[in-house]
């Protein structure tokens, strides 16, 4: 992927979201949002808590709909399209890490890692090396045999983010990916995670309150009323 670091992989335009409330009143969380990341580069997106950071963050990731505004993925118009298209956008291009990794309690972080391939029709011993490759991109190689129960919390997150590189993804979307860990796991994450766009040739979005994770993003961007603007304050921690 070399040869597309710096192209954009995803592109956003005047996105507005709306909910009806109880009383029946609009909401507006999303008020013309528009940003565009590109191949190789780690962006972090701010904002105080209830600004609509994961609502943005899954309206990119196609698990949610805009009620208005437009979203490309690696070249490709996303929300156009039926349900199955928008499905296929998000196993093709799209991987993801949350705040809890999500592992199978009951297969191993090799297995785990293997697990987005094989649902896609892959045979297992076409798959391995790859799942193998991306643990030892994670510093797992030796856990592999081992299951969710035997690894640390840290540990546990980082198998989730070589889970979530398994497809190949062209952009990889992150939320909170260090809030349920301690400082020196939740540190060894913000490392991973500041070398993964550039040795995977992802666009790497992650949305944080972790002054930390963000300093270490190539650009910073503050989610203020529905509105996404770019930021140099880190200062102070965010939240």
């Amino acid at each position: 992927m070399s040869d597309t670091i710096g192209t954009p992989v995803l592109e956003a335009l005047d996105l507005v979201k709306e909910y009806t409330g109880g009383d029946g009143a609009t909401l507006r969380i999303l008020d013309g949002a528009s940003l565009t990341i590109l191949r190789g580069e780690m962006v972090a997106i701010i904002g105080e808590s209830g600004a609509g950071k994961s609502t943005l963050l899954h309206i990119l990731g196609a698990l949610d709909k805009p009620s208005s505004g437009e979203i490309r993925i690696a070249g490709q118009a996303v929300h156009t399209g039926s349900e199955a298209s928008l499905a296929e956008v998000r196993n093709r291009s799209i991987g993801f890490v949350f705040q809890f990794h999500h592992l199978l309690r009951e297969f191993t972080a090799l297995e785990n890692v293997m697990m987005p391939l094989l649902i896609a029709g892959n045979a297992p011993s076409a798959v391995r090396g790859r799942a193998r490759e991306l643990l030892d991109s994670v510093g797992l190689s030796s856990r592999a045999d081992h299951l969710p129960s035997a690894l640390s919390g840290g540990e546990q997150q980082r198998v989730a983010v070589a889970r979530a590189l398994a497809p190949n993804p062209a952009l990889l979307l992150a939320d909170e990916p260090s809030g349920n860990l301690d400082r020196g796991n939740a540190e060894r994450l913000h490392e991973l995670f500041a070398t993964l766009a550039s040795v995977h040739g992802v666009g790497v979005v992650v949305v944080t309150h972790n002054r930390a994770l963000a300093s270490r993003a190539s650009r910073v961007l503050l989610l203020d009323g529905g509105r996404v603007v770019e930021s140099s304050a880190m200062a102070e921690e965010v939240g």
